[in-house]
């Protein structure tokens, strides 16, 4: 029953005489409920009506105090998750998880893993007010497939060469690619390169043909951008580049690399979603997977902070349901 309920109740009994029984028929409630309420309004009128802490007056078998203390103490000097906690400690897991969740301890994941400061998580307000731009090196695939396929002892005689140029065809060879990423912060709207390499003049290319392809898609105010300390970055020719989509450059902070963190997860997703998701028989199998890949990612791909795709952050882009 509501408050209200239970106080209308309560008035016939008390206050108009009907028998409880009577009372208990009108409103389909038990004799026992209605005399319940009937009482609790005679002895506090409405405030009585309110519901009542279920909590016992005691609990003998609760957690001591001190344990909670070592608990909590443990939890922020060393920055473990319960299971670890509960078998330093000797205690069960559930226990040290009610615990941690009783005195509002925040969750490994949103904690910082060299301060253990909870991380202040940010969003722009609109799409083009931030882009995160970083690069990912990324080790190719050898004709034939590597360790994924033959196994390691096979697999890993291919990393022994390290050139990271092509050949004539235009087939990658064994070495590195570099991914370059640019990822807007408000619509995690992303655009994604395999270079040969991370110098100035290719990141700044780079950035050149990212903003053209965010202009296309609808965002043509692009304001900051925002990168590592990397030496690419701190080129001249990073410099003018930018300044030639009238940006501002931001850099991080050395050593946070959480500033940075939407394009860092952004990689991790690559990493996950697409360069190791499944067996590649070569390089040229894998680069020629990610064109669809970034597709679905932007138009498809449901992305828990934003409640859907990064394309529905976009207004009035053509194309977005393709």
């Amino acid at each position: 029953m509501t408050e209200t309920g239970r106080l209308r109740l309560a008035r016939c009994v008390v206050d108009d005489g009907w028998p409880l029984a009577r009372a208990a028929e009108r409103f389909q409630v038990a004799v026992g409920t209605a005399k319940r309420w009937a009482d609790r309004y005679r002895a506090h009128g409405e405030a009585g009506m309110v519901d009542r802490s279920s909590r016992p007056r005691t609990s003998p078998r609760r957690t001591p105090t001190r344990t909670e203390r070592r608990i909590i103490k443990v939890r922020v000097l060393r920055r473990w998750g319960p299971a670890r906690i509960a078998g330093f400690l000797g205690l069960v897991v559930s226990t040290v998880h009610r615990v941690l969740t009783r005195y509002g301890v925040a969750r490994l994941r949103a904690l910082d893993r060299a301060t253990g400061r909870v991380i202040r998580r940010y969003e722009r307000a609109a799409p083009g007010e931030l882009v995160h731009v970083d690069v990912k090196k990324l080790g190719n695939i050898p004709d034939g497939g590597g360790h994924k396929i033959h196994g390691r002892a096979v697999g890993t005689r291919y990393s022994q060469r390290t050139s990271s140029t092509q050949r004539r065809d235009g087939k990658p060879v064994l070495g590195y690619g570099y991914l370059h990423n640019a990822v807007d912060d408000h619509s995690r709207l992303a655009y994604s390169e395999i270079l040969a390499d991370e110098t100035k003049d290719t990141a700044a290319a780079f950035w050149g043909r990212a903003a053209a392809w965010f202009r296309a898609q609808g965002i043509t105010d692009i304001q900051r951008v925002l990168t590592d300390n990397g030496p690419c970055y701190r080129s001249h020719a990073w410099r003018a580049a930018v300044a030639a989509t009238a940006s501002r450059h931001l850099r991080t902070r050395a050593y946070r690399p959480q500033t940075n963190g939407k394009v860092e997860r952004f990689n991790r997703i690559l990493l996950d979603e697409w360069a190791y998701a499944e067996a590649y028989t070569s390089e040229t199998a894998r680069r020629a997977a990610l064109p669809g890949f970034l597709h679905w990612y932007n138009h498809h791909r449901h992305h828990t902070s934003i409640s859907g795709p990064p394309t529905h952050r976009i207004p009035n882009l053509s194309g977005q349901n393709n």
